[in-house]
């Protein structure tokens, strides 16, 4: 089973679920995590799109930061299907005093938290603080802790890697065009040039049965495209051994998010 962790779909912006789910029938992609966008907080057509379709998507709702129940909100959302909320790792609610009672009542759901930011935020202090007050809650760190396309040393990037020594947290594998320049000329057959290691130094840090592949569709279009996101990744030697690259396409995710 093939499942996309990040994903998103929508009427505003991006693209309508059906696109998604072409891209995804001809990469051969299983089952998705419907990943709401930023600025948008009335999840309903994630919701809908997403009970036409079996349990074939998973829906990760956001929360608008000026709700005055954001606690109450975060119940109802669990309550319609709701398989986890994004908040990003400085994110602040003005309803809380305690930004962390979001994040502890998310586990106390049942949900898991999908947390968006760069490898700065993710190496806060602040942050790791929160993972270790609210060790029940699963915490995913989106787009590889977003290193995105950086040079060495990459000191965020290992501090921000730091976050693996808690027990509840895993990392999303995006395609290669994240974290990778594209070729100045794009040659008949796919393949980027100079990849830096940062997704082997991510297996070191986490290892495969804490890492699961994210397209980031449709913004990855613009990069290589929605099929290459999952061929760069499929065929990168950092996931070569063994059942390696099953875990990061699958069978972590399953687990996290609670894919038969």
């Amino acid at each position: 089973m093939i499942i996309d962790t990040h994903c998103h779909a929508g009427l505003n912006w991006f693209q309508p679920i059906e696109t998604l789910e072409f891209e995804m029938d001809q990469a051969g992609v299983d089952a998705a995590v419907l990943i709401q966008h930023g600025g948008t907080y009335d999840n309903d057509y994630l919701f809908a799109e997403a009970a036409k379709r079996a349990c074939r998507f998973k829906v990760v709702v956001m929360i608008d930061p000026e709700d005055p129940d954001p606690l109450g909100r975060l119940e109802q959302l669990a309550g319609q299907g709701a398989a986890g909320v994004r908040i990003a790792p400085d994110g602040e609610f003005t309803a809380l005093s305690d930004v962390t009672d979001i994040w502890r009542k998310a586990g106390e759901l049942g949900l898991v938290v999908s947390s968006l930011g760069d490898d700065k935020r993710f190496s806060s202090a602040s942050f790791k603080k929160i993972i270790d007050d609210c060790p029940d809650t699963q915490i995913v760190i989106e787009h590889l802790a977003g290193v995105g396309i950086a040079e060495p040393p990459y000191t965020d990037y290992e501090s921000a890697l730091e976050c693996a020594t808690r027990p509840n947290t895993t990392v999303k594998v995006p395609g290669l065009g994240e974290i990778t320049r594209r070729p100045p000329v794009l040659l008949p057959d796919f393949r980027f040039e100079n990849i830096p290691p940062l997704f082997e130094m991510a297996h070191e840090a986490f290892g495969v049965d804490r890492m699961m592949w994210g397209s980031d569709f449709p913004p990855s279009a613009g990069r290589e495209g929605y099929g290459n996101t999952l061929k760069g990744v499929r065929s990168h030697p950092a996931f070569a051994n063994g059942d390696d690259i099953d875990w990061v396409l699958g069978k972590t995710a399953a687990r996290v998010w609670g894919f038969d």
